[in-house]
């Protein structure tokens, strides 16, 4: 009995052991299981439209301004009947002019519109070559008229619609008019003349800026935050059975923070949302699915 007591005893420490390690084997499985690499944030690529546009930037200026002169010499200003800023009508008197040998001429508005300026002054003297005594904005028609790099000019076209943002006067409709047909030689800069749609009453001489819608792309799509440049050109990180692959694309255009890829990718790729050098070729990855 004495001998079997110390062989138990003895072998008490290695079944022990045994369980320790039976302990154990879960747990080590349980990490040989565990995803490997980084969490990234990734998206698919979606098909999307991109506007092609030109930006403009200019002033606001009258479409046509109207000088409203008397047709003889020799009247002095008896009335003046308008201010500038007044809105008047065609055939509207502006003001009372008297010849030397008396009586009254009535000076009339030619066009419908908004009086730009006056140069009225009651007994002054009006004639039919000074300066005009009224300048009228005829119809309340204005244009942005902008510089346009030659490289871009060729591109624009009459009736091209525009978004036009003026300061003070938030944002409004257009239509390009007419497109120079030449360009300043030392700056190599045209002109374009957007017709503003609609009747808000502008101020001449606004700064603007248009853009200028000429062409649309539809294609894949994915975020600017995706594409990484180096020395060869664009590339974009997707995710395949957990590991990353580099692919070279064409980028395209842009917009909203997307940007057109023309080359390189599908439709459904799974791409990582904000790629960065420290993810390189083959490296294991644990995708997490952003929201688009």
């Amino acid at each position: 009995m004495r001998h079997a007591a110390i062989a138990t005893m003895r072998r008490m420490p290695l079944l022990a052991a045994a369980g320790v390690l039976a302990l154990m084997q879960p747990a080590l499985a349980a990490d040989d299981s565990a995803p490997k690499g980084a969490a990234v944030s990734v998206l698919k690529a979606t098909k999307a439209c991109f506007d092609n546009t030109v930006e403009v930037s200019g002033m606001v200026l009258a479409r046509n301004e109207t000088a409203v002169r008397p047709d003889r010499p020799g009247l002095k200003v008896a009335e003046v009947l308008v201010d500038a800023g007044d809105s008047v009508t065609a055939g509207q008197n502006l003001a009372r002019l008297t010849p030397p040998e008396g009586g009254t001429i009535m000076i009339q508005a030619p066009v419908a519109g908004t009086i730009l300026s006056s140069s009225a002054t009651i007994g002054a003297f009006a004639s039919g070559r000074g300066e005009a005594l009224f300048s009228i904005l005829a119809r309340n028609e204005y244009d942005l008229v902008g510089l346009v790099p030659s490289a871009q000019l060729g591109k624009l076209a009459v009736n091209q619609t525009a978004r036009i943002r003026i300061v003070g006067a938030g944002e409004v409709e257009g239509k390009i008019r007419r497109v120079a047909p030449t360009v300043e030689p030392n700056s190599q800069l045209g002109q374009a003349f957007i017709g503003i749609n609609g009747t808000a009453r502008l101020l001449v001489n606004s700064f603007g800026r248009a853009v200028i819608k000429i062409g649309q792309s539809c294609g894949v799509a994915v975020p600017l935050t995706a594409v990484l440049y180096d020395p060869d050109g664009t590339v974009v990180q997707v995710v395949r059975a957990q590991r990353i692959e580099t692919k070279r694309v064409e980028i395209g255009l842009m917009a909203g923070g997307q940007v057109e890829i023309r080359d390189g990718l599908a439709e459904g790729d799974v791409v990582v949302t904000r790629a960065g050098a420290l993810l390189r070729e083959g490296d294991p990855v644990r995708p997490v699915m952003a929201s688009n």
